[in-house]
């Protein structure tokens, strides 16, 4: 008899090879999903399997990873979590079963400004703010401190003009970012989503790369600028003398976030949805039914491996890799764990249960 019955949550396809591939490189994947709003922690358990740590953030979006500290992009907040692998031995729901623990260190109130991608560098936590149409500083002093913004944009105002979304950093400061359009008026950049596209210098604050087809995730890797091409599934090259791009792979899906680590690339892909404004008009719309993980070897520019979702997951966001970390835990803010988890320099405490005071 077939069984019927839908899919656990969360439960996912790999192929056999990724576990042994995460072995290889020492390292655990990251990704969000605004959808679900979760972080996920992808990581093998040995050469055959994987284990996932699903945690929940609102509208979980850009993750930035620097040293032990890792930053989530949520619906209103910038968290900031700090790996403390003393805490993870004696954790009391689970000891001695992990070898790092992102604890929450700090939260910024943003507000519902729609951040997307964010990196740390020399100034501190940068945020690419889509609804304000600009590149700003997270702090303590406000909701957020502008920075830049392209040269096409007149004034701040919450409208999500050209949907300013990834960012590259170079030498700890912001070098690229990427936009689905360069319209001046509120979502002017749905009016030629597939055509508008494209890649900025910050410094210089020129178009470098013209018409691509929904770029997300610029990414600079040993000099080169990587991108993914949301509308048509490709990993990108860009060439910033020539102001074109060439595609390296085609993942036949809806491509974003990206991370690398050695020779290899996680690309995160996404099941669209049909009945969705944005998407529904897109080609690539007929074929972007999973979501999940592709590994690109970058020196073949082939696929060797790959994670599909059965449940759960239809719409990621970001992809990181956290290196030399093989089984993760992390905390957050909804539950009370977060407040036991003490650390000093010298030390760290798990909080004893108190008796209700008389």
């Amino acid at each position: 008899m077939r069984n019927t019955s839908p899919p656990a949550p969360f439960s996912c396809q790999y192929s056999p090879n990724l576990p042994e591939l995460l072995l290889q490189l020492n390292c655990t994947v990251a990704l969000t999903t605004y959808q679900a709003g979760k972080l996920i922690f992808i990581s093998a358990v040995d050469e055959n399997n994987l284990v996932q740590l699903p945690r929940t953030f609102a509208k979980a979006m850009g993750i930035a990873l620097h040293k032990d500290k890792l930053a989530i992009a949520t619906k209103n907040e910038l968290i900031v979590l700090k790996n403390d692998p003393r805490l993870a031995v004696a954790y009391p729901n689970n000891p001695q079963k992990y070898d790092a623990l992102f604890m929450p260190r700090a939260t910024y109130y943003t507000g519902g400004v729609d951040i997307h991608d964010i990196d740390w560098g020399v100034d501190g936590l940068w945020g690419v703010n889509t609804s304000f149409s600009t590149l700003c500083l997270i702090d303590d002093e406000f909701s957020f401190t502008p920075k830049w913004k392209p040269p096409f944009i007149s004034e701040l105002v919450s409208e999500d003009r050209c949907h300013l979304n990834g960012l590259a950093m170079q030498d700890g400061k912001p070098k690229y970012v990427t936009a689905l359009g360069t319209g001046n008026t509120y979502q002017s950049w749905r009016e030629k989503i597939v055509t508008d596209g494209i890649v900025m210098d910050v410094e210089s604050n020129e178009i470098v790369v013209p018409h691509i087809p929904m770029p997300h995730s610029p990414r600079l890797y040993d000099g080169k600028l990587f991108l993914l091409t949301s509308a048509t599934g490709d990993v990108v090259v860009a060439d910033l003398e020539k102001g074109t791009f060439e595609s390296i792979i085609n993942l036949k899906g809806f491509v974003r976030g990206m991370a690398r680590i050695g020779d290899y690339l996680f690309v995160g892909l996404s099941k669209l949805r049909q009945n969705s404004s944005t998407f529904k008009h897109l080609d690539i719309a007929k074929l972007a039914n999973e979501a999940g993980i592709d590994i690109i070897h970058i020196p073949t520019a082939s696929r060797v491996a790959y994670l599909r979702y059965m449940a759960s997951v239809d719409e990621i966001y970001d992809v990181q890799i956290l290196p030399n970390i093989l089984r993760p835990g992390i905390i957050n803010t909804l539950g009370d764990m977060h407040h036991k988890g003490l650390s000093i320099p010298s030390s760290t405490f798990w909080a004893a249960e108190r008796p209700a005071s008389l």
